[in-house]
């Protein structure tokens, strides 16, 4: 999976998958996360959002399984 770095203070990254609906944010200090069952649309969001860490912490912490590991 390709994924696309970003500019935040906290995230190195995003990528996605959209045959699977995972969507995988590279963290700069933790490393990688895949979260599971995301919308293509939750990820377009993210990725236009002007603050990537606000959106993720609104919009993806806590509403999606995850997996530590790409």
């Amino acid at each position: 999976m390709n994924r696309q770095k970003v500019k935040s203070s906290n995230i190195a990254s995003i990528g996605y998958e959209e045959a699977k609906k995972t969507l995988v944010v590279e963290f700069i200090k933790s490393g990688c996360y895949s979260y599971s069952n995301v919308s293509k649309e939750t990820y377009i969001a993210f990725v236009n959002a002007p603050s990537k860490g606000k959106y993720f912490f609104e919009n993806i912490k806590g509403n999606y399984k995850f997996n530590k590991g790409e």
